[in-house]
């Protein structure tokens, strides 16, 4: 006498939820990035910063126009030998200022004169890339910059591989920064790395972003 066979349970279909599937939003570090929304910064380089260098340098595909690949914070912290909360608080202040996580970064040997170990937090860190990127630079440009005393504009100094490096003072600079609540003053530089081959056409690329180098007039 044959046994029943018993029913065969289809395959259920992996399941997405409507929230998922209506999502236009998704958050990353601090921020929310929203679905469509572009920087006006990489507005700008899409509808006018490109078709302008093409122009001025003869390129004749959009592929060889430099472009901004990433911003790079760093912060170095040499009193944190002394007092280790130091690098803890320039590591909160930094992800205040750019709106992403900073990470530490730590010595790579011994140098008893500075009474510094191996592996020991002295600064930290973050890399911009995209959508905070952009938002970064048009904060630095639009609203930083212009807060440092009796600012004349930045030095034009590039390290010949197409990417500039500027030098910070003082983090106070930043409206994120709330100076009654700040421990010490510390700098910090900030590196702008391109795609340009030439520093000619790097300073090209940052100066139509806005940043106000000393000797351009327009």
């Amino acid at each position: 006498m044959a046994s029943a066979k018993p029913n065969a349970t289809p395959k259920a279909e992996p399941k997405v939820s409507k929230e998922k599937k209506d999502k236009s939003a998704k958050v990353e570090g601090a921020q929310i990035k929203v679905k469509g929304y572009i920087p006006n910064l990489q507005k700008l380089y899409k509808d006018t910063i490109c078709e302008k260098l093409s122009k001025d340098y003869g390129y004749t595909s959009p592929m060889q126009v430099p472009k901004l690949t990433k911003i790079t914070i760093n912060q170095g912290v040499g009193a944190a030998t002394g007092d280790k909360k130091l690098v803890e608080v320039a590591q909160q202040e930094l992800t205040t200022i750019t709106g992403q996580k900073a990470i530490l970064t730590y010595s790579k040997k011994d140098i008893s004169n500075f009474k510094l170990r191996k592996g020991m937090p002295i600064g930290t860190k973050v890399t911009l890339r995209s959508t905070k990127m952009y938002e970064f630079l048009e904060r630095l440009v639009a609203v930083s910059l212009p807060r440092i005393r009796d600012f004349k504009g930045i030095s034009e100094k590039f390290d010949g591989k197409g990417n500039y490096t500027l030098g910070i003072k003082e983090q106070i600079i930043f409206p994120e920064i709330d100076i009654d609540k700040i421990t010490k003053l510390m700098g910090m530089e900030i590196t702008f790395v391109t795609s340009a081959n030439k520093d000619e056409e790097a300073y090209a690329l940052l100066r139509e972003f806005g940043l106000p180098f000393k000797n351009f007039k327009k």
